[in-house]
């Protein structure tokens, strides 16, 4: 009995250096403490930038090897972890584990400074830098910081012109993982995002956010110089280049330069002649989603947009825009060579041509050439035969839009061209000017 006692009070000199090791490990950097060697080192760096786990595909470094493990599921594809729920798959556990609080509701990490309640720990993280100001992550490119480390990398992109995520639909690569996964809905239809107040649904959150300010009219972003008012940071950041004139985003092919890059996305197309998205009714193909979306209102007759002096609807915010400026008066746009003035830009862009003689338009099957791209759209209908435009009330087609409008007018009687001088009334503008000759004696010039 005596000897196993004294075996259990026997203490191995080994046993005395472990029980004298840290029980944590700092860093000397920053400070923060970590309860084991492994998890210190992989933290540090951070703090040195490097990345020794290369990925064998795309030769991409992380600084630990379950980041890079789970890098490499964008190339296999592999997401191996399934909500039981909804049946989103995950490429690993610890996304599946947040993800599955949107159903649950439960959101366990608090802001002790302003309450606001997270579904998982990072979050609460990134957030709490809001308060703090904290942006802790710098660009040595451009000297930027940020709060996040995810934000940093997808910023760099715009030096590099990197795109690593392709649409596996239309060949389209994004910068970011996110961009691709809201591209993608685009050609599923998929809006998860639904309005508890209207119902309407969405395929992206922010557009859900952007639209509930609807419902509240809420505006807290504010222009300092005159004002305005906007719903979203970025609206007034891409506002406020209306009054500095900043165009920064730069078309590396003519040198055009825009003030938002999602212009400068579109304007390229011009040059590369892509169209990516197609009307699922007529087939016809547009150069920009918004484009796609106004004209599927002809198919629909949707006129969302409605002028509150007269009631008059319009497909188009840009249409209502330009419309009230018949009841104001306003014509801000003028012509430098003769004075002439515009109450839009395109009009006055296409006006000018009349003093350059420009005609960029061109028809390839005859080569005649047009100073508006809609004239071009409708000459080449008389070698197609194409007639779009039908009249639903007696089924006669047109080939143009225009004389559709004017042919409807039989059967409505509406005459909207009054005459100055004796008050009748025409349907059409052009039948008006022959009509004024009578007044002026004006006689038309005709080839002999």
């Amino acid at each position: 009995m005596e000897k196993s006692e004294k075996l259990k009070d026997l203490t191995f000199p080994e046993e005395k250096e472990k029980g004298k090791r840290k029980s944590s490990h700092d860093c000397d950097v920053c400070k923060k403490s970590f309860s084991r060697k492994g998890s210190l080192n992989m933290h540090k760096r951070i703090h040195t930038g490097e990345k020794p786990f290369d990925c064998d595909v795309c030769g991409k470094s992380f600084s630990d090897p379950s980041a890079l493990n789970y890098h490499k599921h964008i190339h296999t594809g592999e997401k191996p972890y399934s909500c039981n729920i909804c049946g989103k798959s995950f490429p690993r556990s610890s996304a599946l584990t947040p993800h599955k609080r949107i159903h649950t509701g439960e959101t366990p990490y608090h802001c002790d400074t302003c309450g606001k309640l997270f579904s998982y720990k990072s979050a609460l993280t990134t957030h709490k830098r809001i308060h703090t100001g904290e942006t802790p992550f710098h660009c040595e490119i451009c000297g930027k910081s940020f709060s996040q480390s995810g934000h940093l990398a997808k910023h760099k992109r715009f030096h590099t012109g990197e795109k690593p995520y392709p649409c596996d639909v239309c060949n389209k690569s994004f910068s970011s993982s996110s961009n691709l996964t809201t591209h993608i809905r685009i050609h599923t239809g998929e809006t998860p995002y639904s309005c508890d107040i209207c119902g309407k649904s969405f395929s992206h959150i922010n557009y859900l956010t952007l639209h509930k300010s609807i419902h509240t009219g809420e505006t807290p972003f504010h222009c300092e110089i005159c004002g305005k008012s906007f719903s979203q940071s970025g609206h007034l950041a891409k506002h406020k280049r209306f009054h500095t004139g900043e165009t920064p985003y730069h078309c590396d092919i003519c040198g055009k330069s825009f003030s938002q890059s999602s212009n400068l996305v579109a304007h390229k197309r011009f040059h590369t002649g892509e169209r990516p998205y197609h009307c699922d009714i007529c087939g016809k193909m547009f150069s920009a989603s918004i484009s796609l979306i106004v004209h599927k209102r002809i198919h629909t007759g949707e006129k969302p947009y409605h002028c509150g002096i007269c009631n008059k609807s319009f497909s188009a915010s840009s249409n209502l825009i330009t419309h009230k400026r018949i009841h104001t008066g306003e014509s801000p746009f003028h012509c430098e060579i003769c004075g002439k003035l515009f109450s839009h830009k395109s009009a006055l862009t296409i006006h000018k041509r009349i003093h350059t003689g420009e005609t960029p338009f061109h028809c390839e099957i005859c080569g005649k050439s047009f100073s508006q791209s809609s004239n071009l759209v409708a000459h080449k209908r008389f070698h197609t035969g194409e007639r779009p435009y039908h009249c639903d009330i007696c089924g006669k087609m047109f080939s143009a839009g225009t004389s559709l409008i004017v042919h409807k007018r039989i059967h409505t009687g509406e005459k909207p061209y009054q005459c100055d001088v004796c008050n009748k009334s025409f349907s059409a503008s052009s039948n008006l000017i022959t009509h004024k000759r009578i007044h002026t004696r004006e006689t038309p010039n005709y080839c002999d």
